[in-house]
């Protein structure tokens, strides 16, 4: 299966308009964004789980990335709320459920081969950093020198740049931003190669985004088996 696998062109995506699919597991529904591969893929979703379900135990072979986007997130390891981000790398398992439902974002088989980071980031957990201009807030959840990841509060009808060397994500998590013709909100996903900076207006209520400042596929990426 192959979904927005042109790394070289700009794709928006607004994952709310989609149908969900069913996974392999009952009550666990994908919205999918980028693939490549099968069942195990490089892979970019939105995912949905219904109240008490489950998917099976497994091991990261490729590293997860997850921001919990509603609902509460479980696995042995805890509960994962609204606002939670984390990335468990290659090698690291769970059993990934959720008792009252929970809708998630989440990119798998991602991870730089030898990358082995773990991280867990609690709602507003992360390194401050001084906004860029429009935007009200920016906390940093991730920095290894290969890539970027941070949550930024823009405030509202303002108009964003970010330039873009090595690659560029972006989930709208609340409010509305427009990219050119286009607006995005909660759900919406953009993906810009490198070189082609992000230029963006907030809506009238501003906009909560996740991004990801990396190559959107690294050069040593963990290989399917």
């Amino acid at each position: 299966m192959r979904i927005n696998d042109d790394l070289t062109v700009p794709v928006i995506v607004h994952a709310a308009r989609l149908p969900w699919t069913p996974s392999p597991a009952a009550g666990v529904d994908r919205r999918m964004l980028f693939r490549i591969g099968d069942e195990v893929a490089h892979a970019t979703s939105i995912v949905r789980y219904a109240p008490r379900s489950a998917f099976p135990r497994h091991t990261h072979g490729g590293g997860e990335e997850i921001v919990v986007l509603d609902g509460v997130f479980q696995d042995e390891h805890g509960d994962y709320s609204a606002g939670s981000y984390f990335r468990n790398p290659p090698g690291t398992s769970h059993v990934p459920a959720s008792n009252d439902g929970c809708t998630i974002f989440v990119r798998l088989w991602q991870f730089r081969d030898g990358d082995r980071d773990q991280i867990v980031r609690r709602p507003a957990e992360g390194r401050p950093l001084e906004p860029r201009p429009g935007a009200a807030s920016a906390i940093e959840l991730f920095d290894d020198g290969f890539e970027n990841v941070r949550f930024e509060s823009w405030m509202p009808d303002k108009p964003i740049v970010i330039e873009n060397v090595r690659g560029l994500e972006a989930l709208v998590l609340a409010g509305s931003v427009s990219i050119g013709d286009q607006t995005l909100t909660a759900q919406s996903w953009a993906r810009l190669p490198a070189g082609q900076a992000l230029r963006a207006v907030s809506g009238p209520e501003g906009a909560k985004v996740w991004l990801k400042d990396a190559p959107l596929l690294h050069q040593d990426v963990r290989r399917l088996p």
